[in-house]
């Protein structure tokens, strides 16, 4: 028997502009909000597979940050609270009070400053394969915040494009025999031939990337996360931060959750698609969204845990 066929979900490709910078999003779906956050030399492209599911229940809005995919740059604040708060008067300027935050990497970081800065109008927390829960982090992106990394990045960037098209011109490796990491890796690492995009990924890997590892750290505040229903989910393989990260924060947060995904990297929205939208359709399905309570929070900055 052929199952039946689920109806054509219409996303909306749209901008918008935040104090005179244009900020670029995917919409899809009506419901509960939930909001898609992507890393660093990222784009909302990173959710294409698990968007159309979850807009069949929820409204989903995916941006592309600030000096990312087909936002403008900002002013000039590339740190995880300005990007924060670029997420708020999104949602607030579209009329969407409340949402669940959904961060891969670096937009992990960033969707804990949301909800930490605006518990009012933070639902739920997902952290994909987070940034900012421990020093750690790929050689590769220390090197990048060094002083002088401005030609050996635009270089790179120029590379890739030019690899790129002579990879294609010449037919060497078939599109579809390129796994989705890889691609985006790709994608990411081309974008760099930009010069205002090199320039916000420079700014934005600086401000929570020093030489020695990540400058941005949450560690000492996941306790305040005793009342936000939180999803942690990591690869058991990521290269770029270390599972281990997630093991600890999982330990740190009262309540949340821990999936590791066996065999999974660094990015499971593209490598393993179906199992995260299972698992965040089950946290979805399973947790009351989080009310903010002043006094609550008031009690836990008083009464912190002295393991904390």
């Amino acid at each position: 028997m052929t199952p039946p066929r689920r109806p054509t979900v219409h996303v909306e490709d749209a901008t918008i502009d935040l104090h005179g910078h244009r900020l670029a999003y995917r919409r899809a779906g009506s419901g509960p909000v939930v909001l898609l956050v992507h890393g660093i030399l990222g784009t909302n492209a990173v959710w294409d597979a698990l968007l159309p599911d979850l807009a069949r229940t929820h409204t989903v809005i995916a941006p592309d940050l600030p000096g990312h995919g087909r936002s403008g740059s900002s002013a000039g604040d590339y740190s995880v609270g300005a990007l924060a708060a670029t997420l708020r008067d999104l949602l607030l300027a579209l009329g969407l009070e409340r949402a669940t935050v959904v961060g891969h990497s670096l937009g992990g970081g960033v969707a804990m400053q949301y909800s930490y800065l605006f518990p009012e109008h933070a639902e739920r927390l997902v952290l994909v394969s987070s940034g900012g829960l421990g020093r750690s982090v790929n050689l590769v992106l220390r090197s990048a915040a060094l002083p002088g990394a401005e030609l050996v990045t635009a270089g790179l960037g120029h590379a890739a494009v030019g690899g790129g098209r002579a990879l294609r011109a010449l037919r060497i490796v078939r599109p579809e025999r390129v796994s989705a990491p890889a691609r985006e890796l790709g994608r990411s690492v081309a974008s760099l031939a930009d010069r205002e995009t090199r320039a916000a990924f420079l700014a934005t890997l600086r401000a929570v990337v020093g030489p020695v590892g990540q400058r941005v750290f949450a560690g000492d505040r996941l306790y305040l996360a005793a009342a936000m229903p939180t999803l942690i989910v990591w690869g058991a393989r990521d290269p770029m931060i270390p599972v281990g990260h997630g093991r600890r924060a999982h330990a740190a947060m009262p309540g949340s959750r821990l999936v590791v995904l066996d065999g999974v990297g660094h990015f499971p929205p593209l490598e393993a698609p179906h199992e995260l939208t299972r698992e965040l359709r089950a946290f979805l399905d399973e947790t009351e969204p989080a009310t903010a309570d002043p006094e609550r929070f008031r009690a836990l900055l008083r009464d912190r845990p002295a393991d904390a």
